[in-house]
């Protein structure tokens, strides 16, 4: 822990969710923060504002609203990757971000030569069941 007593996932959370409400005017009701190997992914809960949750009711503008916000977010990412250059002291090699309408969140992903699929699941897994990271090396 840094001398602010916050982890380097709470510092990451906090810092996402600041250049959210920055980039967009709408801070997001929550921020989770995985770090999977070299993969950082940021999920920003309810990050869509209600206007932008009504508009994309139509399949149409929830396609325009996507790329909104991916070209929002390359447009602006520099700042946040900074910061977690800044907190983890690693470099970012690259940046990502998808858009879920129907339920407002935002994935921004940052990842290193590697495949990134993003699940957002309907609820909370039990901790208990959780077992970790499988290798399928094939040497």
């Amino acid at each position: 822990m840094d001398k602010t007593g916050l982890s380097t996932a709470q510092q990451i959370a906090q810092v996402a969710n600041d250049f959210e409400a920055r980039r967009t005017g709408h801070a997001p009701k929550s921020v989770t923060v995985v770090l999977g190997g070299n993969t950082l992914v940021i999920t920003l809960h309810g990050a869509l504002s209600p206007a932008e949750k009504a508009v994309a009711q139509s399949l149409a503008a929830a396609a325009q609203l996507r790329e909104y916000h991916r070209r929002l977010f390359v447009n602006a990412a520099g700042a946040l990757r900074l910061e977690i250059k800044r907190i983890t002291g690693v470099d970012v090699r690259d940046a990502s971000a998808e858009i879920e309408t129907n339920t407002g969140a935002i994935m921004q992903i940052f990842a290193t030569g590697t495949v990134v699929q993003v699940f957002l699941l309907a609820g909370a897994v039990p901790g208990e069941s959780w077992t970790g990271t499988v290798r399928a090396d094939k040497s």
